[in-house]
């Protein structure tokens, strides 16, 4: 036998039988003649094949781990060079995937959110806003002319009441104090703005 067994290749290189026997049916391992195995080139094949997320989890995540510059008793010594990451660095790989996945998770509570009815659409929300706002405005805009003769009625009777005399309040003068009145009201209101965030 030239090579390795898969037991003997198993454990150099810390994995069980079963992830040797998938990588030989995938064509991960460099095989001799008589079917063992050619360790070096099998490593060097497995490396260049092998996701590296894939290779930080079998290594017990030590791809993941940051080395952490030791600190001398210089305060100016105690800057780390940065890192950088190229296209052979896992780390970087990593973070990409890291950041995939927390972008689908928060797209999938979204959706979660919206079917449940916690969130609504923004510019439907705005719409239906205006929309009422604009129908208060309205209502406020015709109330003097709906209740002006009304008013003027109740506040004749109740001087004469209150005097003994006959009082008659127009119903155009109060109409008109009431219009002048509600609508500096409604401009006042109309500086309140509405913030959706």
């Amino acid at each position: 036998m030239q090579g390795m067994s898969e037991r003997a290749y198993a454990a150099h290189a810390g994995l069980s039988r079963g992830a040797i026997q998938k990588a030989r049916k995938s064509g991960r391992l460099v095989l001799f003649a008589d079917g063992s195995i050619d360790a070096a080139a099998s490593d060097a094949r497995r490396a260049a094949t092998t996701d590296p997320d894939q290779q930080s989890r079998s290594n017990g995540g030590a791809a993941r781990q940051a080395a952490i510059p030791e600190r001398t008793s210089r305060p100016d010594t105690n800057l780390a060079a940065p890192s950088i990451s190229g296209p052979g660095d896992s780390s970087s790989y990593l973070k990409a995937r890291t950041a995939l996945t927390v972008y689908q998770a928060q797209e999938r509570q979204i959706a979660i959110q919206k079917k449940k009815g916690v969130l609504v659409d923004r510019a439907r929300a705005e719409t239906l806003v205006f929309r009422l706002a604009r129908q208060e405005r309205d209502a406020w805009v015709t109330w003097p002319a709906r209740v002006a003769a009304i008013m003027a009625a109740e506040l004749s009777a109740e001087m004469e009441k209150t005097t003994g005399e006959a009082v008659s309040i127009g119903t155009g003068v109060l109409q008109r104090v009431l219009e002048t009145h509600v609508r500096d009201q409604l401009t006042a209101l109309a500086d309140l703005k509405v913030s959706l965030e």
